[in-house]
């Protein structure tokens, strides 16, 4: 039985616990927040956010499905997982793996690269300093992450692009990452775009070519083209990763990499070269060709392309990989997923 002092010490833990969390929650969500403020004015909560899910919307987005999201643990304390999108694509890219991560127990957080779920983003995709800002925004919502995490760590990773911001920042700041989720890892491109990369001026030959760029497209949660310049803002990105790499750079943190055989995009070549660098732990899913899943599917379950609303009557249906499909593996990837988690990064 409970002494007078004992239920009052209860008590008292109960009080302060309560606005502890409350605090690291609030701090969390204002300082995600404050990093929209002034890159897309006029910042708000999305009117759909859910009592788990704070999203930051903003008349400059195409739409709110493109807005940057947290998925916020009601515990006073647990481990955080930030999640990157791809290029020209939006945090809803990510949308099904964060509630995978949510599910174990993980509080998600899933930026907006600058330049990216924009109604105006011509002047973004022509900046020089495209990738250096990535790689600044990536570090500034690690930082908030760090702060919430019950570990003092995060679990960093992405889809494409946002898997080579991944690595970049592990490399970088390999004392703040716990583990490393890629998925389409961007680690390397399709061999003519690797090819023109190398010529001398075709970044100034890739503006010409952009033109002025078009984000209005079959698809409500993406540009319809990748940009030329930022490709080789990501080939840039690539190359440097390759550099410290082949210079002795290692990964010594738990690595998860699912990729399709079938990607043309981002072969898989790119993420085999990684793991001969990596010093941990890794789970290694491999989809193959046979299933003919392409770069963008990997992260797509049913109900992400339902909710999608995607216009097949403005999509060149001539192309391959136009309309998005259904990851056929997405659910034995996902239980791969939880496996690595349960296993490697030990979280209970």
């Amino acid at each position: 039985m409970f002494s007078l002092k004992s239920f009052t010490a209860l008590c008292g833990a109960l009080l302060l616990s309560a606005p502890v969390m409350a605090r690291s929650a609030f701090e969390l969500t204002n300082g995600f927040q404050a990093l929209y403020d002034e890159s897309l004015g006029d910042v708000r909560k999305c009117a759909d956010t859910s009592t788990n899910r704070f999203a930051v919307c903003s008349d400059a987005l195409r739409g709110d499905g493109n807005a940057p999201f947290i998925l916020m643990q009601q515990v006073p304390e647990s481990p955080v997982a930030v999640l990157i999108h791809g290029l020209s694509d939006s945090p809803y890219f990510v949308t099904a793996i964060a509630d995978e991560l949510y599910s174990m127990g993980y509080t998600v957080v899933a930026p907006l690269l600058p330049g990216h779920g924009l109604q105006q983003a011509d002047a973004d995709m022509e900046d020089d300093q495209l990738s250096e800002r990535w790689q600044a925004h990536v570090s500034d919502v690690v930082s908030l992450g760090l702060s919430a995490s019950s570990t003092g760590k995060v679990v960093i990773g992405g889809f494409s692009t946002g898997g080579a911001l991944s690595v970049d920042y592990t490399l970088s700041h390999p004392d703040n990452v716990q583990g490393l989720l890629l998925f389409s890892g961007a680690l390397a491109l399709n061999g003519n775009v690797e090819s023109l990369s190398k010529i001398w001026g075709v970044r100034w030959l890739a503006k010409l070519l952009d033109g002025e760029y078009q984000t209005d497209g079959p698809n409500p949660q993406k540009y319809p083209n990748v940009a030329s310049f930022a490709g080789l803002e990501l080939m840039s990105l690539i190359s440097d990763i390759r550099e410290r790499l082949d210079a002795g750079g290692t990964i010594d943190v738990p690595v998860f990499i699912a990729h399709s055989e079938a990607d043309q995009t981002t072969p898989i070549e790119g993420v085999q070269s990684l793991l001969r660098s990596v010093n941990a732990d890794n789970t290694f899913y491999v989809i193959d060709a046979a299933e003919n899943v392409c770069h963008a599917d990997l992260v797509v379950n049913r109900l992400l392309l339902e909710n999608m609303h995607f216009d097949r009557n403005r999509a060149d249906l001539s192309e391959t990989c136009a309309v998005p499909q259904v990851n056929p593996q997405f659910f034995p990837m996902m239980r791969a997923l939880r496996g690595f988690v349960e296993f490697s990064l030990a979280v209970r």
